[in-house]
């Protein structure tokens, strides 16, 4: 099998898996956004998803001959590794919580701040638990300032949520809507939304018409709803992540000695494959019970609807291969530098802000005060980037 050897290997893998990781979220709020039901876009992800994994497994897992010490993965599918396996197939559970919740996270607190918040939190949890599963071998005189900065970030990130939402109100009641407390509009207002009543066709980024007409397009309808129940999908989701490194993690290298004597460790693709088959696993039973119990009131839909569902399929195929391919890059380089130090990769809000951005229209027409939250934000997320990659040690 491939194994990354160098530090300047390992950063390659967490720069591409950054990039990655960073753009199948903005697809998939693409394809919300554009009325596609979010059960229907998960399920042909997680599809791709497994699907890379097995690529993966299949190619670099095979390269080279194999040893007992290092076997390659199909040697490895028949020994006895059950406790590694169901570590990371757990992992691959809490991911798949994870990401199932930060789809519709991304309705209601936005591309960005979503990202921001889920990643601080997993940097937090999930790189503290790293660092000592991998006995110490990243500096924590780096690292843990890197931890720091992420911290900042998480809490500037809900300040650029509260501001952008209190901007939006602002517009939304400049343009003669009566906004409730929370920034919604009243019912008859949402009723002629819904029949496309005094929206323009093509309304610029970051005014109220285009906030409505959005409403009107998009599968989950944030309207009237507190954003409470985004933060708190959030937040949700940022636990799960933190717990899914360090499980896969445990599956690779048995720092708690629950192989029998003699066993190998799981070896990366392996760990990564049955990491994928739980996480494929969850969101197909997740997602079918999803469409005849929608939940925050999305339609009902059923599996005849999802088969003859063509709108934006191959873009949701597209996600699950660039989200499979950045999974994998982040454990082939935490493997080689420590896992800690992998967690870098969570400055994919990064990534994933320039696409909000770009695409989506993100804090245009938002106020001075969000403007240097968001700049704050961002510049905190780049030092700790760079700081963590700093740490990175070499596992023996």
């Amino acid at each position: 099998m491939y194994v990354v050897e160098s530090k300047g290997g390992a950063i390659a893998c967490m720069l591409l898996a950054l990039f990655f990781l960073g753009t199948w979220p903005a697809i998939m709020t693409l394809l919300e956004r554009r009325g596609r039901l979010p059960q229907h876009t998960y399920l042909d992800y997680t599809m791709t998803n497994l699907l890379a994994a097995v690529i993966i497994a299949l190619t670099f897992g095979e390269i080279g001959s194999s040893t007992p010490e290092k076997p390659n993965f199909i040697a490895q599918l028949s020994q006895d590794n059950w406790p590694s396996i169901l570590f990371a197939m757990a992992g691959g559970v809490v991911l798949s919580l994870g990401n199932l919740s930060t789809q519709y996270a991304w309705a209601f607190v936005g591309l960005s701040v979503t990202e921001v918040i889920t990643a601080s939190i997993t940097v937090v949890m999930g790189t503290t638990l790293n660092y000592f599963l991998d006995d110490k071998i990243n500096r924590a005189q780096i690292l843990f300032p890197g931890v720091g900065c992420f911290l900042i970030a998480v809490c500037l990130g809900s300040a650029v949520h509260s501001s952008n939402a209190a901007d939006n109100k602002a517009k939304l009641k400049g343009a003669g809507y009566s906004a409730t407390l929370n920034g919604a509009i009243t019912n008859e207002e949402l009723r002629n939304l819904e029949k496309g009543t005094g929206i323009i066709e093509e309304a610029k980024a970051g005014t109220a018409e285009f906030l409505l007409e959005l409403e009107k397009r998009r599968a989950i309808k944030v309207f009237g709803k507190s954003t409470i129940i985004g933060l708190s999908i959030t937040f949700f989701a940022g636990v799960c992540f933190s717990l899914f490194s360090p499980a896969f993690n445990l599956a690779t290298n048995d720092q708690w000695h629950t192989l029998k004597e003699g066993v190998p460790h799981l070896v990366v693709y392996t760990a990564f494959f049955y990491f994928s088959v739980s996480c494929f696993m969850i969101a197909l039973i997740l997602n079918i019970t999803f469409f005849y119990l929608p939940v925050l009131d999305l339609p009902r839909s059923s599996f005849k609807a999802y088969i003859n569902d063509w709108n934006g399929r191959g873009w949701a195929l597209l996600a699950g291969l660039l989200c499979g391919c950045g999974n994998g890059l982040q454990f082939m380089g935490g493997q080689a530098a420590g896992y800690a130090a992998a967690d870098a990769v969570q400055a994919l809000p990064l990534v994933s802000t320039f696409w909000g951005i770009l695409l989506f229209g993100e804090y245009q027409k938002s106020s001075r005060r969000t403007y240097v939250l968001l700049f704050g934000m961002l510049f905190m997320f780049i030092v700790a980037v760079g700081v963590l990659m700093a740490s990175s040690g070499h596992r023996k």
